[in-house]
């Protein structure tokens, strides 16, 4: 199998990447994460993780790597788009709009065939339901610093298991990639599981 340049430092993205045996090597992508206007949040996850793969593209200058992937989720409540939080005041905020509602999780992923020159960029939305939380609740979870560096201020895989009522939706997309949309990405691209 031909190795993937994961442009990512999430350890969940890696945890995934060794469950699926593909051989890979990590250069995180840190990129501006602003965005200009209005955009539908697919559209925002889709370019962000397109960002991350051109990042590492631009790195090699004129080397071709053979597989590039990037990947970025983001939380929105009726379109209002949640990345990672800045503070702990700021994940207290996000926590509290999502309290006790559905909202939508979109992780985007671009998969770049180096040999090909093409890039394949997809979305794969769930919806999460939070339970009903108090301030003291709230600020339990914030104590255990999950909410660092999670779109959402939170991780599903954690603690904020307790919290969440239901999923509809792909598990791990939630958690930051999803399998099968990847797994159908790899094949449809010409990834080989062999040799």
């Amino acid at each position: 199998m031909e190795p993937i340049v994961l442009a990512s430092g999430s350890l969940r993205r890696q945890e995934y990447f060794r469950l699926l045996g593909l051989p890979f090597s990590i250069m995180p992508s840190l990129i501006d994460e602003s965005f200009e206007g209005e955009m539908p949040p697919q559209d925002v996850a889709k370019e962000m993780a397109e960002r991350k793969v051109q990042k590492i593209i631009d790195l090699f200058k004129g080397h071709t790597a053979p597989w590039i992937c990037g990947a970025d989720t983001i939380v929105s409540v009726n379109g209002k788009i949640f990345g990672k939080p800045k503070s702990r005041e700021d994940a207290k905020y996000m926590l509290s709009l999502i309290q006790g509602r559905d909202h939508e999780v979109i992780t985007a992923v671009a998969l770049y065939n180096g040999r090909k020159k093409l890039m394949d960029i997809r979305a794969v939305s769930s919806i999460v339901t939070f339970m009903n939380v108090d301030e003291e609740g709230i600020e339990w979870y914030l104590d255990t610093g999950e909410w660092q560096g999670s779109a959402g201020a939170y991780r599903i895989q954690g603690m904020a298991g307790c919290l969440i009522s239901a999923i509809k939706g792909s598990y791990s997309g939630i958690v930051g990639l999803p399998l099968h949309e990847f797994y159908v990405m790899l094949k449809e691209n010409g990834y080989s599981y062999t040799g």
